[in-house]
């Protein structure tokens, strides 16, 4: 029965996010950037770092490098495509990482009183900090990788989604279900993970997919700044930082890779936003 119930809900879900087409336009770029990173060895011609001194700053269209070649005579297909599996690895990683602590430390918050004082003042204290200039102190601090970025913006995703989390826990718990969990004699543990965590995934869902885009953006902005991905790692926001000097001469240098982070974070924006309203049961569905 639970089983029938859960497959309705996702039917419903999935119906009411249909109806929204630019969730629909959002989900079709999203699954094409997880096509191009899956199959990238298929789908180029080039390894992203192969140098061909003689082909440089090809442009658009040229036979061979249909998005043209970098100031190294790199074939930018192959390194958008090539990209596209950093920025979805960092995404998921980050946003993973911040969702495994923001999660934890707001149902704690949410649940026993004496914890929620604690807990939130550490979060408003990580709140006091802009979020890229608290990633750019961790990496200053852990030093300059793909890895540290991800730890960095999983520590800037933590307070947000922990705040999320404690708001549902502060209303769930009151609900009479809850309540005669605790009159059973159930543990927090069992009411906190069993009863109470799946009936708030609504608003973390919500808030991992949205995550998602401001985790790709602040990759590509840290990797411009020098922070992140290093030279020769096709990363698009290094792309740009390397491809600004010849913005007159070769604009597509720029330009392609910035087209490919707007997508990108257009696609996952939009797609929260579809689930966002989707999950919201008082919708009307039609």
């Amino acid at each position: 029965m639970e089983n029938v119930e859960k497959e309705s809900v996702f039917k419903d879900t999935f119906k009411r996010i249909l109806k929204n087409k630019l969730a629909v336009v959002g989900l079709v770029i999203i699954s094409i950037q997880v096509l191009l990173a899956i199959f990238a060895p298929l789908l180029t011609s080039y390894a992203p770092d192969t140098q061909n001194l003689s082909a440089r700053e090809l442009p658009i269209g040229s036979e061979g490098h249909w998005l043209g070649t970098d100031n190294h005579g790199r074939d930018m297909w192959s390194r958008i495509v090539y990209g596209a599996r950093i920025s979805i690895l960092v995404g998921i990683g980050s946003v993973g990482l911040g969702l495994l602590g923001g999660v934890v430390l707001g149902l704690l918050s949410g649940y026993y009183r004496k914890l929620d004082g604690i807990i939130m003042r550490l979060m408003d204290l990580l709140f006091a900090f802009p979020g890229i200039l608290l990633a750019m102190l961790i990496i200053a601090i852990l030093g300059t990788s793909l890895v540290n970025v991800v730890i960095a913006i999983s520590i800037w995703s933590i307070p947000n989604c922990a705040r999320i989390v404690r708001g549902s826990v502060l209303s769930t718990k009151k609900e009479e279900y809850i309540l005669a969990q605790r009159s059973l004699g159930s543990s927090d543990r069992r009411i906190m993970f069993k009863h109470i965590l799946p009936n708030i995934t609504a608003p973390i869902i919500v808030f991992a997919t949205m995550r998602m885009a401001t985790a790709i953006l602040s990759t590509s902005a840290l990797s411009y700044l020098g922070l992140g991905a290093q030279p020769p790692t096709p990363e698009w926001g290094a792309m740009i930082a390397a491809g600004q000097d010849y913005m007159w001469t070769s604009p597509h240098m720029t330009i392609v890779p910035g087209i490919a982070i707007m997508l990108v974070v257009f696609a996952f924006n939009v797609v929260g936003d579809g689930l966002r309203d989707a999950l919201d049961p008082n919708m009307d569905l039609n």
